[in-house]
């Protein structure tokens, strides 16, 4: 699977199961809607930093989120 399609899959189903709006995901890493939609949607790919804040958020590895390790 493309590294952007599994990425997207995975935030998105992180955000749902924490029952997270776009935007309340957005303000707890210091990001904006926009940004979460076009990664959910695989048009962009988050900077390492965003990587981090989104794994220590959903306290997963980056590796999980971009698809190198299924936990």
């Amino acid at each position: 699977m493309n590294k952007n399609i599994m990425f997207a899959e995975r935030i998105k189903s992180l955000r749902k199961e924490s029952s997270l709006s776009q935007v309340a995901l957005a303000e707890k890493i210091d990001s904006n809607q926009k940004q979460v939609s076009k990664w959910e949607r695989g048009q962009i790919e988050p900077n390492l930093d965003m990587l981090r804040k989104l794994a220590d958020y959903f306290e997963v590895s980056v590796d999980y989120l971009i698809g190198r390790t299924d936990c």
